[in-house]
């Protein structure tokens, strides 16, 4: 049997699938814990791969055919001479370089910087968070020689060559996935350099091959019939999802994670100069309209802490409450958020009454608040022209049954769920198996439960009325 290996280096962990190659069901899979924090040693994402590597119960006896890494985007991996860190990754969610990027946006402006890479700069994008180490840590900034991104650290580890892929080189700042080409000017012009860049790797080609230490059984590091052991270019996590979906037009994937995420896979790119839609490119040569919010399954966690109890029954206390949590509405920024671009922002609770402060209502609207931020990245992207014919919902928040049963109705369209799954890690395995015999698979996707919006129900419609008006009164956005 022929097996592909798809690996999803996320903010949180490492998740290793080995994959039938054939037929993509998933034959084991194993996870490592990344550290907590926004800024972390690289390091830490090499010692997580290999524990989840040998977890995984990966075989030594020649039938990997392919591995391929799906990564958190946007993390700043700079690197001196010797290829060591000259600083910890700022990650996505490091929200240090805001006054940067609002320095770029100014300077060029909204249009210019869709033009050049089809993005307008916030804190996430790599070359704001460069910019931030140049003038915050000039010495360190000096040291640069080399810049790459979090996945693309992992494949330098798994081959001894850096690549990367138009997806995940698209979350830069400093590269256009219309015209296919990296934006030096843009690099000498805020970073005060141009360091060595990772080559851009087609979609569905091999970077490199898999070194021997990864393999014990063989010093080539072979697969199938003697070959060699493909590594795939990879890509960005959510174009990874998209490609472990199998998105098709109209389909429109939520990701209820430690972000939240609203995309799609588009034969055409979507130009936002307003900065809300990221103009990103997909893991099949196509293109990959996004938002992305800060806060997500995340906000159900700490509803459940400031309830003093765990996720499941925070779900049982959110099912229990009236539908519109009786008028508690919660605008989720926690953490900031990206989409509003509110680097600043902090949560708030409105609508509080002294009948309606129950621990049931709280839930509720920790809930509504997660799903609401979600409606408004979907309202945005229809926005754009992007049609919307269903929502497939996915991620850890996703196992929620009081956010799948409101989904449909907050977000308006019917919803989908597929079975529970690591649909990162799963496109990449599929990427692998493309790399490894020059076609892309078709695996089948399996849904667990389908929800239709409640044409006769006008709950939604006021909670989304409140959630909306409380946003602009806070924040006149």
């Amino acid at each position: 049997m022929s097996t592909v290996i798809g690996v999803d280096s996320s903010t949180q962990s490492c998740k290793v699938l080995t994959v039938d190659a054939e037929s993509g069901t998933i034959l084991d899979s194993a996870t490592a814990s990344h550290p907590e924090g926004t800024a972390v040693d690289p390091g830490a994402w090499t010692t997580a791969l290999r524990q989840a590597w040998h977890d995984a119960g990966i075989a030594d006896d020649g039938s990997v055919a392919g591995v391929s890494v799906a990564g958190q985007q946007h993390g700043m991996v700079a690197l001196d001479e010797q290829n060591r860190p000259v600083h910890d990754a700022l990650l996505w969610n490091d929200t240090r370089s805001a006054p940067e990027a609002a320095e770029l946006h100014r300077e060029l402006g909204s249009q210019a910087w869709i033009d050049a890479v089809n993005v307008v700069p916030v804190a996430s994008f790599t070359l704001t968070k460069l910019a931030w180490l140049a003038r915050h840590r000039p010495e360190l900034a000096d040291r640069v020689r080399r810049v790459v991104l979090p996945h693309d650290w992992l494949n330098y580890q798994l081959t001894g060559e850096f690549f990367t892929d138009r997806s995940d080189a698209s979350g830069t700042c400093y590269y256009s996935p219309v015209t296919n080409e990296y934006r030096p000017d843009l690099l000498e012009r805020f970073f005060g350099t141009v360091p060595r860049l990772p080559a851009v790797v087609g979609s569905g080609e091999a970077g490199g091959s898999l070194l021997s230490q990864w393999s014990a059984a063989s010093a080539a590091g072979t697969g199938p019939s003697g070959n060699r052991t493909v590594v795939g270019a990879g890509a960005g996590d959510n174009a990874g999802a998209a490609l472990g979906l199998g998105l098709s037009e109209g389909e429109v994937a939520v990701s209820v994670g430690t972000s939240g995420t609203v995309f799609v896979s588009a034969a055409q790119p979507v130009s936002d100069p307003s900065g809300a839609v990221a103009g990103f490119a997909d893991a099949t040569g196509q293109h990959l309209p996004l938002l992305a919010m800060i806060n997500s399954a995340r906000v159900l966690t700490a509803t459940a802490g400031m309830l003093g109890t765990g996720l499941q029954e925070l779900d049982r206390l959110a099912l229990d409450a009236p539908l519109d949590a009786e008028g508690l509405t919660l605008l989720p920024y926690l953490d900031g958020e990206r989409t509003p671009n509110l680097p600043e922002a902090t949560g708030t609770l409105t609508g509080m009454r002294r009948t309606n402060m129950t621990d049931s209502n709280l839930a509720r609207a920790g809930v509504l608040g997660v799903l609401n931020s979600l409606a408004d990245a979907l309202d945005l992207l229809a926005g754009h022209g992007v049609p919307v014919r269903k929502v497939l919902l996915i991620g850890g928040g996703a196992k929620s049954q009081a956010l799948q049963q409101a989904a449909a109705d907050v977000l308006r369209v019917p919803v989908e769920v597929p079975v529970s799954g690591e649909y990162v890690a799963r496109g990449a395995a599929r990427q692998a198996a493309w790399a490894a015999t020059g076609q892309l698979p078709q695996w089948e996707r399996r849904i667990e439960a389908s929800f239709e919006p409640d044409a006769d129900s006008g709950w939604a419609d006021e909670v989304r009325d409140r959630y909306v008006a409380a946003r602009r009164q806070v924040y006149g956005v």
